[in-house]
C-alpha cells in the first residue's frame, strides 16, 4: 500500500467523522495552545526587558555600583543578612571612582531604595504616588534624558541645595494640561519646589509609567528625606567596548576606598543592565519549570482519548479490516493505515493548537500591557508533540487492528 494511499484513507476517515475528530483532539489543542501562548508572553517579556526596560532604568553603555545587588529576591537569607552589614556608598567612594575613570562620559550619584513617593500639589490639583529621587547633574546625561522644556539640574543647584526640580511628562500632562510649567512652583512633601525642566515622555511598562517622577538635586533630596540605605553610583562610558575594562577599574578603586584586603569579598556590587535582564530570566525560569508539567498532563489526557477513539474505530471497522486482508492487505498495511490516522489526528490537533496559541497571544498583546512574541521553536515543539502523541498512543490500536484474523473479522457485524 503506497504512502499516498495511506494518507488519503486517513484523511477520508477524519473527514467522515468531523465532530468526533474535533473532540478527540480537544485535549491536544488546549495543551498546545496554552504552551504557545505562555511561551510567547514570556519570550516577549524577556525581549522587552532586554530591549527597553533595562536601558531605561540603568542606561546604555552604563554600569552601576550599588550597596546591594539588583537580584535581591533570589539571595539566601544568610547572604542577605551579611549584605545588610555593607557600608553605605558616600562621596569618598565617588571620588575614588572618578579618579580611576577619567575618560568616563559621566559619573553620577542617585538616591537608592527605599524610593519615597509623595503627593505633588499645584494650586488646587494634586497628583498622588509620584516617585521622588535625588541626583547629581551627570545622572541626566547617563539616562540620555531629552528635555521637552527648560534645562537640566546643574552643579550649582546641588552645591547650594536649591529647591528646584526636573519633572516627568506625567506631571506636565496631569497638573499643567501639557502647558510649559518651567518657573512654576509645585509642592513636594509639603515643600515648594520650582520646576526648571521637564523630560520628554519615556512611556510605560506593564501599565507602570516611567514619567511619574520629580528629580531633585541630591543635596536637596537628602535635606528633605535623609540619606537612603543604598545610594547608587552610575558610570556611563562613551562606547560599549569600554564598559568591561571600566568595571574592572571601578572595582579596584572601590576595594581601595573600602580598604579591603586581597582575598576579602567585595562589600559592594557592580552591575550592568544585563544583571536586570538575568534577574528577570531567573524569575521566568520558574514558569518554564511549571509549564512542561501542566502541558504534559493535558497531552497525556489527549493521548489517552486518541487511543480510546482509535480502539473504537478498530471495532467499528473490523469487517473492513477483514475485507482488506482477504484481498491481500498485509499486517504492515493495516498498521500503517491506523497509525497514519492517529498521527494525522494528533498533528492536526497540534497545528490547530499552535494557531490558537498564536491568536491568543496576539490578543493578549493588543488587550493588555503584556508583550507577546511567538517563537519558531515553540511552534515546532507543538507540532512535534502532536506527532509524538499520535505515534505513542496510536501504536496499540494500530497493532490490534493489524493482528485481527481476517476470517473472524469478516464474520463480525
Amino acid at each position: 500500500m503506497r504512502f499516498a494511499d495511506v494518507l488519503a484513507t486517513a484523511i477520508t476517515q477524519i473527514r467522515a467523522n468531523k465532530l468526533r475528530s474535533f473532540f478527540t483532539l480537544l485535549g491536544v489543542i488546549v495543551s498546545v495552545a496554552f504552551l504557545v501562548a505562555v511561551v510567547a508572553v514570556i519570550q516577549g517579556m524577556n525581549a522587552y526587558v532586554k530591549e527597553s526596560v533595562a536601558d531605561a532604568l540603568i542606561g546604555s553603555n552604563t554600569f552601576q555600583i550599588r550597596r546591594l545587588p539588583i537580584n535581591i529576591g533570589l539571595i539566601e537569607d544568610a547572604d542577605w543578612l551579611r549584605m545588610q552589614r555593607r557600608p553605605k556608598l558616600n562621596a569618598w567612594d565617588v571620588d575614588f571612582v572618578r579618579n580611576a575613570l577619567p575618560n568616563a562620559a559621566g559619573i553620577s550619584v542617585q538616591s537608592g531604595s527605599p524610593t519615597p513617593t509623595s503627593d505633588v500639589v499645584y494650586g488646587n490639583n494634586t497628583l498622588g504616588s509620584i516617585q521622588i529621587f535625588g541626583v547629581t547633574p551627570e545622572y541626566q546625561t547617563i539616562q540620555d534624558y531629552k528635555f521637552q522644556y527648560g534645562e537640566p539640574l546643574t552643579d550649582i543647584d546641588t552645591r547650594e541645595k536649591r529647591y528646584v526640580g526636573v519633572v516627568g511628562a506625567d506631571i506636565v500632562d496631569k497638573l499643567f494640561n501639557g502647558i510649559n510649567p518651567v518657573g512654576r512652583e509645585i509642592h513636594v512633601h509639603g515643600i515648594p519646589i520650582t520646576i526648571v525642566g521637564t523630560i520628554m515622555p519615556k512611556g510605560k511598562v506593564l501599565g507602570q509609567s516611567f514619567d511619574g517622577f520629580v528629580m531633585l538635586p541630591i543635596t536637596t533630596f537628602e535635606s528633605m528625606y535623609g540619606r537612603r540605605q543604598s545610594n547608587t553610583i552610575s558610570v556611563k562610558m562613551a562606547e560599549a567596548k569600554d564598559v568591561a575594562p571600566a568595571m574592572a577599574s571601578a572595582e579596584e578603586a572601590m576595594r581601595v576606598a573600602h580598604r579591603l584586603r586581597p582575598g576579602d569579598p567585595n562589600n559592594f556590587s557592580i552591575e550592568t543592565a544585563d544583571a536586570l535582564v538575568n534577574f528577570w530570566k531567573q524569575l521566568t525560569q520558574v514558569l518554564f519549570t511549571v509549564i512542561p508539567a501542566m502541558v504534559a498532563i493535558g497531552i497525556v489526557v489527549g493521548g489517552i482519548v486518541i487511543m480510546n477513539i482509535m480502539l473504537m474505530s478498530v471495532r467499528e471497522r473490523t469487517h473492513e479490516i477483514g475485507l482488506r486482508k482477504s484481498v491481500g492487505a498485509r499486517r504492515a498495511d493495516i498498521l500503517k493505515q491506523f497509525l497514519a490516522e492517529s498521527v494525522m489526528l494528533a498533528v492536526l490537533g497540534g497545528a490547530i493548537g499552535a494557531a490558537g496559541g498564536w491568536a491568543f497571544s496576539a490578543l493578549i498583546a493588543v488587550a493588555s500591557p503584556l508583550p507577546a512574541r511567538v517563537t519558531t521553536w515553540s511552534i515546532l515543539v507543538a507540532l512535534g508533540l502532536g506527532a509524538g502523541v499520535g505515534i505513542i498512543f496510536g501504536v496499540y490500536p494500530a497493532n490490534r487492528a493489524a493482528q485481527l484474523d481476517p476470517i473472524a473479522a469478516l464474520r463480525a457485524e
